[in-house]
């Protein structure tokens, strides 16, 4: 990945933090985006002090103007990106379906979808001006399981449309990839699950590692 370009969404912690960390130990310039300035200025301090280089993008990932502003930035800057990470997802409450409040809905279509599909026509371009071009997208299969509902639907939902674009673009690039990471001890696991115990979950700094090695 030496002297590669790559978008991380959600990266401020979990799993985008991990395979921002291990993408700039591995050479590439990371672009982080989050929410939480905080977040990604720790992120920022542990990638220089290993000796890598990340630009830092505090934005809401629904935000369209400041995603395209964004990414014409990158286009100005690099001409391209060699990757992007889409680790940036909502983790609505767990609620019977006749329960699902309002406002978690419309945030869990939002971040979960309509960002995702926003995400994917802005970093085409991107991601085909560079000599192989991937984009990486991450399963989380609930879909259908109680309580579930308002998470469960739009994550599979996204991956529905990762999975399209990766069939889509088979022939052409760029190379479209939906991993499976190993349970771990994220923010948004112990939303779903508090209390569980977590000496079985995997680190995400060993899954961003073991995900990327899938890559090649």
């Amino acid at each position: 990945m030496t002297g590669a370009v790559a978008l991380v969404t959600g990266a401020s912690r979990g799993l985008g933090a991990a395979m921002a960390e291990k993408l700039a130990a591995g050479g590439a310039h990371v672009v982080a985006l989050a929410r939480t300035t905080g977040g990604l200025e720790e992120l920022d301090d542990r990638i220089q002090a290993a000796g890598g280089t990340a630009t830092l993008a505090p934005m809401d990932v629904t935000n369209e103007d400041a995603i395209r502003q964004l990414c014409r930035a990158v286009h100005d800057r690099w001409g391209r990106l060699d990757m992007i990470v889409h680790a940036a997802i909502h983790a609505a409450p767990l609620s019977p379906a006749g329960h699902i409040d309002a406002r978690d809905w419309d945030r869990s279509i939002d971040v979960n979808l309509r960002a995702t599909g926003r995400l994917i026509a802005l970093a085409e371009p991107l991601l085909q001006a560079a000599e192989a071009g991937r984009a990486i997208f991450f399963d989380d299969p609930h879909a259908g399981e109680k309580f579930f509902g308002a998470y469960g639907a739009t994550k599979s939902a996204q991956v529905a449309l990762a999975r399209s674009w990766q069939a889509e673009t088979a022939r052409t690039g760029p190379a479209v990839h939906v991993l499976a990471p190993r349970p771990m001890p994220t923010a948004t696991r112990a939303r779903f699950f508090p209390g569980e115990g977590r000496a079985g979950l995997a680190a995400p700094a060993d899954e961003a590692a073991r995900l990327l090695a899938e890559l090649g």
